[in-house]
């Protein structure tokens, strides 16, 4: 079933039926969204790891993903905290078992007004909790710097 949630910061045009990796994240984009980095750690198991992008990137370098509450906060700072607003934009998401993908886009804007847009696929896995265990955004940075539009 398709269903569509859209505030200013998400659009959500992907099947929406109940699933504890699809809530995650869409919890984790409000949290994001809203740059609540207290409510984004209650998404995140204690031992989970974050890898966006996956691979080495300039968030981190040997790819090796962000441990933890510790390492997700790290992350939080790193690539996060420095940007204005974020718009997601949900077109697709596919869930069965404890996994959930997501295809969408996220515009991000710097204060200045200059702005990137990343396309993506979103990978949560979440444990029997409900929270997120694994997340994986399969993106490329090159592509992301290559959108970028100055103010």
């Amino acid at each position: 079933m398709a269903g569509m949630i859209t505030s200013d910061a998400i659009h959500w045009n992907a099947p929406n039926d109940p699933h504890p990796a699809r809530a995650a994240s869409q919890r984790s984009y409000s949290a994001v969204a809203k740059g609540d980095l207290d409510e984004w750690l209650t998404v995140y198991a204690e031992d989970a790891v974050l890898e966006d992008p996956v691979g080495p990137s300039m968030f981190d370098e040997e790819g090796r993903g962000h441990h933890g509450h510790e390492g997700i906060s790290a992350f939080w700072k790193l690539a996060i905290e420095p940007i204005h607003a974020f718009e997601f934009t949900i077109s697709d998401s596919f869930a069965n078992g404890n996994t959930c993908a997501n295809i969408g886009r996220i515009k991000t804007s710097f204060p200045d007004g200059s702005h990137t847009t990343t396309d993506l696929i979103m990978v949560y896995v979440v444990n029997d909790d409900g929270r997120v265990a694994s997340m994986k955004a399969y993106w490329e940075p090159a592509r992301t710097m290559a959108s970028f539009v100055s103010a």
